[in-house]
């Protein structure tokens, strides 16, 4: 649609300062009379219709109109929290809708924070496919005729599928803050309160924005019921991502340490806090930051090898790695108490020349090992923070680590604790594709070789040694606060017990949540160490009471299931697992290849990584059927538990359903997108008794997907926690998987006309 309002934004003054990548063109989503009606269906009950009528340059009426067209409920006034901490829900369900200047609008940001936040928070744009959608400009226009019998079709569905239940008000987005700021009652403190001094146990926040934490003194990345709850599980320490730059001044880099007064008064008052709880701060450092050509004008012997528009802080530089030493030892100096740093310097984002593997195309560095230039990053960062502090901790992360980190792990400074991913190339079966772990997981038990041989390389060379472990969630499935599968939790825990590690990262940026499985953890952190089934009984009785035996079954009906998961980096990254029923159908191939736990689209070939595609569905079939059975279990559990443990025990009992159902999605998505393609493909078109059988299996499919949305919606409609993940905010909203379900009628019509086309044409 051609848009005349003059008024509409047009402008590329803001567009030309972010990144588009190939700037494909959007997709369309037919199952909406056009993309206005999909910006305000999208966009309700998460922006305030004044900014979605200001972003179409309309009026509030028009926007409510149109939404009450669709059957949509009244507007809600939204929490400002939800504004605050949901941003990067709002950029990616607007992302295939408006161009950079509208959505700089609808997000009340600056093209300079929209920058940032593409690049710095987790790497946003990565996770967005590092491209942006081209998108005419989008503005308001009276529905059409042919617009009206649709969005009336619309809500005549909404209606008989959802009824009541949409008109009402369910738990808001983010209401979970409001408990975890709560202090526990008296009778539920435990003396699980573990000393720094007596191993180390930290963990992320369940709910602290990623990108800048320090920014927003209103929006507390650890609450105080937080952490309390955490020091009762036996954790000693918390962390958070930071950006040096921000953190220090620096006359050798005045462009540097923008805010750093206000963050570090954050910073000492978390500090303060979360010592009340015997907990630590630690600070992630993946350092130095790449920086743009335009930084180095006058600095070019520090200029190292580029990726994209970026150049490496080139770390073979003296003056580099004093500025690196010199601003960690400020801000430890600043900031009294504050419990270390931990590194990552051999992935992520481009920091050494080294980091990436590309330390060969520098002048500098181009005669020097990988291991002696990440050695050596890791011993700068260790010097300054002990200038700073000598009692604080630095802990060196192998991640993405070459075989050359024996040679990297003797050069490493004494006072350097070493961490490895437990479970890291630990080989598996599933299915009958070979392959190892190469990212975190749950479903396959560590340690693997990798860490264990270099945990002793590491005890060799006088080290401290820890483990890095996901023991909530992992990206096997993130959209719950932690899966139940406590058997293989006590495992690995029996595992690393033998292993004989120091201390334990409990989890990266998802994982954080208090939890029974870092109930199970605790334990383990006792001498002696106490046995597997101990524990576990021990755990279910104090959550379940009378339903223990119950709650074990189904812990053990889960464990089993998930032992079948089809396991691997790129199922991890690009499958559509962390949406789950939300995820839409579509009736024609997208040609969009699925990004990083960010937009799954219909990309099968990516999803499944190494397993053939009908291997790849039936696997996540066995994981849902046998998860299936534990649900049973679970339920008995909670009918027999005590009054006290109800809510909570529901609230497990919730989480394994919803999970259930993202598994049996993924089943039914692989199955419709391979039915899909095989009724589509005419190079191999297929008779009409096959046609019919394809079409009769499409049918089932989509209404097994229209099932577990609904189903879905009234679990996540009751609890703001289910599609949640503190780096990713909500994967979906409540009327995402409203969307699914019109979605899915019109997708299902769509392949029945084409299927009839074909067949006349056939004739």
């Amino acid at each position: 649609m051609t848009c005349f309002v003059v008024a509409c934004f047009a402008s590329d003054v803001y567009a030309a300062e972010l990144p588009s990548g190939s700037a494909p063109n959007a997709l369309e989503f037919s199952h909406f009379p056009d993309r206005m009606h999909v910006f305000i269906w999208r966009n309700w009950m998460v922006v305030e219709p004044a900014r979605m009528a200001k972003v179409l340059n309309t009026s509030v009426e028009n926007i409510e109109a149109v939404a009450a067209s669709m059957g949509l409920p009244p507007a809600i006034k939204i929490p400002s929290e939800q504004e605050a901490r949901g941003y990067i829900t709002t950029i990616r369900r607007n992302w295939h809708l408006l161009p950079y200047d509208q959505l700089l609008v609808l997000l009340n940001m600056s093209a300079e924070q929209l920058a940032y936040t593409l690049r710095e928070d987790d790497f946003l744009f990565i996770k967005l496919g590092s491209l942006k959608p081209s998108c005419e400009p989008l503005c308001y226009v009276e529905p059409s005729a042919d617009a009206r019998t649709r969005t009336a079709a619309i809500k005549s569905l909404v209606l008989d599928m959802f009824g009541d239940e949409l008109q009402k008000p369910g738990e808001a987005r983010f209401a979970f803050i409001k408990e975890l700021n709560e202090r526990l009652p008296a009778s539920q403190r435990s003396p699980g309160q573990l000393k720094n001094a007596e191993g180390l146990r930290f963990i992320y926040s369940y709910c602290a924005l990623y990108g800048d934490p320090l920014s927003n003194p209103d929006l507390d990345p650890y609450p105080d019921g937080l952490l309390e709850r955490l020091a009762n599980l036996g954790v000693n320490g918390v962390w958070m991502h930071v950006v040096l730059n921000q953190l220090a001044p620096s006359k050798k880099f005045p462009e540097f340490g923008a805010g750093y007064k206000a963050r570090l008064a954050g910073l000492r008052r978390l500090v303060k806090k979360a010592g009340k709880y015997n907990i630590k701060i630690y600070l992630y450092m993946n350092e130095p930051r790449a920086m743009q050509e335009p930084f180095f004008k006058n600095r070019i012997g520090m200029q190292g090898v580029q990726e994209k528009d970026h150049f490496a802080m080139c770390t073979s530089s003296p003056e580099v790695r004093e500025w690196i030493s010199d601003s960690l030892a400020y801000v430890f100096k600043k900031v009294p108490g504050l419990g270390g740093v931990f590194t990552i310097t051999a992935s992520e984002n481009l920091t050494s020349c080294a980091s990436h593997g590309k330390h060969k195309a520098c002048q500098r560095c181009g005669s020097r090992s990988a291991a002696e230039i990440i050695a050596e990053v890791n011993n700068t960062i260790e010097a300054g923070v002990h200038r700073g502090n000598p009692d604080a901790k630095v802990i060196a992360w192998d991640w993405a680590w070459g075989e050359w980190a024996g040679d990297a792990i003797s050069k490493l400074s004494k006072s350097i604790w070493y961490m490895s991913v437990s479970e890291w190339s630990k080989p598996i079966e599933r299915g009958g594709v070979k392959t190892a772990v190469g990212e975190y997981s749950i479903s396959a038990v560590g340690p693997g070789p990798r860490a264990l041989k270099n945990w002793e390389l590491a005890k060799q060379a006088g080290l401290k040694t820890a483990a890095k472990v996901q023991f909530n969630n992992t990206w096997e499935l993130s959209s719950v606060p932690y899966l139940p599968v406590l058997d293989l939790i006590a495992e690995h825990c029996v595992n690393l017990a033998s292993a004989g590690v120091d201390g334990q990262l409990l989890s990266w940026s998802l994982g954080g949540y208090p939890s029974p499985n870092l109930e199970v953890a605790r334990y383990f952190s006792e001498k002696p160490v106490p046995s597997a089934e101990t524990v576990l009984d021990a755990v279910a009785r104090s959550r379940f009471g009378d339903g223990a035996a119950d709650a074990r079954k189904a812990w053990t009906a889960f464990s089993k299931a998930f032992q079948e998961y089809p396991y691997h980096i790129s199922v991890l990254y690009n499958g559509p697992q962390q949406y789950g029923p939300a995820n839409l159908l579509f009736a024609e191939p997208t040609g969009f290849r699925a990004t990083m736990v960010g937009i799954p689209y219909d990309d099968l070939k990516t999803w499944r990584g190494p397993y053939p595609a009908d291997v790849f569905g039936r696997q996540f079939a066995k994981v849902a059927d046998g998860w299936k059975k534990g649900l049973a279990d679970l339920q008995h559990a909670v009918a027999k538990a005590p009054k006290d443990c109800v809510v909570r025990a529901q609230a497990e009992l919730n989480f394994a359903e919803a999970a259930q159902l993202h598994f049996q999605s993924v089943a039914s998505q692989v199955r419709f997108v391979m039915a899909r393609d095989e009724l589509l493909n005419k190079a191999k078109p297929l008779t009409a008794e096959e046609k019919k059988a394809r079409l009769d299996e499409i049918s089932r499919l989509v209404e097994d997907e229209i099932q577990a949305a609904r189903r879905l919606f009234t679990l996540t409609r009751q609890d703001s926690r289910i599609g949640f993940e503190a780096s990713n905010h909500y994967y979906y909203m409540p009327l995402d998987l409203v969307e699914k379900v019109v979605n899915c009628r019109h997708v299902l019509e769509r392949l029945r006309q084409e299927a009839g086309k074909n067949n006349e044409n056939s004739k």
